[in-house]
């Protein structure tokens, strides 16, 4: 039986630590969107159309994706594609609507430390089932040491002040968005080997995603009423951009990382840029400058604790 040539895990690790830094700069985007139009969902929907629209324009100019493609849709008209390996974009979109829900306002640091809490659990626990395309991965004393550093990192980032600036249902929503980050990662790894086109899996992906906050934002707009002007700054439009390039990162990754490594990897990457993001472009409600630096100090220890160890 052939084996799956491996990436090196510095390499792997370094394209997880920059899921993470583009998850954060992102997370600010569709924050700062959500805010000026006054609509979370309709900012994340926004957030995914653009990514769809590039990715369906990329699609039919590379070949092999041509091709994956279609061994896609003949998966689905034959269900021999599980249903829920179509669905990781539903998780996306708990993800950029509660960017711009959270981000905007509290800022990105509380942002993500939220999605570590919720991204670290769920990630250890998918492994341990075999739930990604690395099949079942052990629990090591190194991955539950390196979890519960991750862990450690959220509890000092919301020491202090921070519960008092920010209710708690705020810092809830980015737990469970962290949750289905690392679902995605799994079901998006999965139909990317399935289909051998991580391109072809992050299409899926955006379908979904687009699929469900069409819904979602409708019914925002009945509820709520429409929101406000859209905004002229280009920049503000980018979002999705970056999450078409971290998905189909990520898919081709969890292959080589797992679930937790990877998630891990992504945690280093999110806190790094978003403590950045947030002494450049502060908002009203964020850790103290300690917090943010111990943050930073104990995620490098909790993906340092998790690498898997060379054997003599």
């Amino acid at each position: 039986m052939t084996r799956t040539r491996t990436m090196p895990t510095w390499l792997a690790l370094g394209g997880a630590v920059s899921i993470g830094a583009m998850t954060a700069v992102q997370a600010r985007i569709n924050g700062v969107l959500g805010v000026r139009i006054d609509d979370g969902i309709v900012a994340g929907l926004i957030s995914f159309a653009v990514g769809l629209m590039a990715l369906l324009t990329l699609v039919p100019l590379i070949p092999s994706t041509r091709a994956a493609a279609g061994r896609l849709i003949d998966g689905i008209r034959t269900r021999t594609i599980p249903v829920w390996m179509l669905l990781g974009g539903a998780c996306g979109a708990l993800t950029v609507s509660t960017q711009g829900v959270v981000a905007g306002v509290l800022g990105v640091s509380l942002f993500t430390v939220g999605v570590v809490a919720g991204q670290t659990l769920h990630g250890l626990l998918l492994d341990r089932i075999g739930f990604g395309p690395a099949g079942v991965v052990a629990v090591t004393p190194g991955r539950v040491v390196g979890g519960a550093l991750a862990l450690l990192a959220v509890g000092i980032s919301i020491g202090g002040d921070v519960l008092h600036q920010a209710p708690v249902w705020l810092l809830v929503l980015p737990v469970l968005a962290g949750a289905g980050i690392a679902w995605q990662a799994g079901a998006n790894g999965r139909l990317a080997k399935t289909v051998s086109s991580p391109i072809a899996a992050t299409l899926m992906s955006f379908i979904a995603g687009t699929s469900v906050l069409v819904v979602a934002a409708a019914v925002s707009v009945a509820v709520r009423g429409l929101p406000a002007a859209l905004p002229a700054e280009p920049w503000l439009y980018v979002g999705g951009l970056l999450g078409f390039v971290y998905i189909m990162l990520g898919a081709f990754l969890v292959a080589h990382t797992g679930v937790l490594l990877m998630g891990l990897g992504s945690v280093l990457g999110q806190l790094s840029m978003s403590i950045l993001i947030d002494l450049l472009w502060p908002t009203a409600s964020r850790p103290a400058l300690w917090q943010l630096l111990a943050m930073v100090v104990v995620a490098f220890a909790s993906v340092f604790a998790a690498l898997p160890r060379r054997r003599r």
